[in-house]
């Protein structure tokens, strides 16, 4: 089985020297989920283990772990040579409609000029059949006074434009903002659910494990007088009620007390907030080019198709009839170019309707817990009973599989002699 990535991502950002609380908070895991991957990462990644005098257990692992677990598991090495892969594939494929669109308008171009010239070939020889012209050579202007298209393929084809953002150094070109137009940028909140409950595990670190409900209620989506909406988080962090004089419900979690080493704070948001659906991120200028290419392609479909409702140019053999043959898969193609994007923008609509209700109100609970009335201000103080970082330093390991257990003894010798003398002096 290949290891969790969020494992490995959490002991790089802990410094590889982690517990199972410090894993849990850092990635939103279940603590029994978190321990059996440090276990197995232990174990593929010659990690070691760190037991303090209290029982508590540090996972250490050597900064290289990634390099081993890449020379054991063939999954993951085809996993980062796929990667590499795909985002070749993927480019490939987001500049494929692009490219589609200018050939779709080229070769319907193509296909009217070729069936004017054909309907009116006879006339034009008999016209031309005295004159002095060359046979049958394309005039190239040597100047091209029409717009450069070559910025189409290049952003900053000419790095002197001054109307371009300079400030994005990863402006799409307008083949990808075709793809952007017709599809949008992908969901931007990928991973929510795991972003949520990494955030709840922080905000619990934060205030040493001790919490009440509503300050985890910000960061949910469904909340209720009841309090269940805690239960799943309770569950997933191995968390405790505990029920105050006053008969009021706290919570805390002594997993996630226990740290590897003192950490910094970190800066957490009040409350969960969810990004609104962008239709395009491609510019104003792509995106209106974009449109004004579609409409040419379409009408000029419609102009086609009138062209070949004559039977007898539709079978005239040749290219004429080939693009007779696709003519409704062009067609299609231009009405869907249009028609894609219509429907994607009220979809968003909808969409971020209720994106923007969900961040509303945990806005308004974690704004209510910025001024928290007298109950839940005894709440909060009640917590402050069982809040507690317990630091694992490296002094206080009394056994690690890094060394023999022989060698652990006579190093420890004295540490071990002054432990007896106490008992014996309680015991006296």
């Amino acid at each position: 089985m290949t290891p969790n990535p969020q494992i490995l991502r959490s002991v790089e950002q802990l410094n590889y020297r982690v517990t199972v609380g410090d894993v849990a908070a850092q990635a939103g895991l279940e603590l029994n989920l978190a321990q059996q991957g440090l276990l197995a990462l232990a174990s593929d990644a010659g990690g070691h283990l760190q037991v303090s005098e209290s029982g508590d257990i540090v996972y250490s692992f050597p900064q290289n772990f990634r390099a081993i677990l890449r020379n054991k598991y063939w999954q993951l090495r085809w996993q980062q040579w796929w990667e590499k892969v795909w985002r070749v594939l993927f480019y490939i494929i987001r500049i494929s409609f692009g490219i589609m669109l200018i050939a779709s308008i080229i070769l319907i171009s193509v296909a009217i000029i070729a069936i004017v010239i054909v309907s009116s070939g006879d006339r034009d020889n008999d016209n031309n059949r005295g004159g002095s012209y060359g046979g049958g050579g394309i005039f190239l202007p040597r100047f091209w006074i029409g717009p450069d298209i070559f910025w189409l393929f290049q952003p900053n084809y000419y790095p002197r434009r001054q109307q371009r953002d300079r400030s994005s150094e990863n402006e799409m070109n307008f083949l990808e903002a075709v793809f952007s137009f017709l599809f949008g940028d992908g969901d931007p909140n990928p991973n929510l659910e795991d972003k949520r409950n990494a955030t709840i595990g922080q905000v619990i670190r934060s205030h040493e494990g001790a919490v009440t409900a509503e300050q985890i209620a910000p960061y949910l989506d469904k909340t209720d007088a009841d309090e269940d909406y805690i239960i799943p988080v309770l569950a997933r962090f191995n968390g405790y009620p505990q029920v105050s004089p006053q008969g009021e419900i706290i919570y805390y979690f002594p997993e996630l007390q226990v740290m590897a080493d003192r950490r910094n704070k970190q800066s957490l948001p009040a409350y969960l907030q969810e990004k609104l659906w962008q239709f395009s991120q491609a510019s104003s200028g792509q995106k209106m080019l974009a449109v004004g290419l579609g409409a040419l392609n379409f009408v000029l479909a419609l102009v086609l198709g009138s062209l070949l409702r004559d039977s007898a140019m539709a079978a005239s053999g040749g290219f004429i009839t080939f693009v007779s043959s696709i003519y409704w898969l062009l067609l299609g193609y231009g009405a869907a170019f249009l028609l894609v994007p219509l429907i994607r923008y009220f979809w968003i609509q909808g969409r971020n309707g209720k994106i923007t209700v969900r961040n509303q109100s945990r806005q308004e609970r974690a704004i209510a817990l910025e001024n928290p009335d007298p109950s839940l201000r005894q709440k909060i103080l009640y917590t402050r009973q069982f809040a507690q970082q317990k630091i694992i330093d490296r002094g206080d390991t009394a056994y690690t599989t890094e060394t023999d257990l022989l060698d652990q003894n006579l190093a420890n010798k004295d540490k071990i002699d002054q432990e007896w003398q106490k008992r014996l002096e309680s015991g006296s």
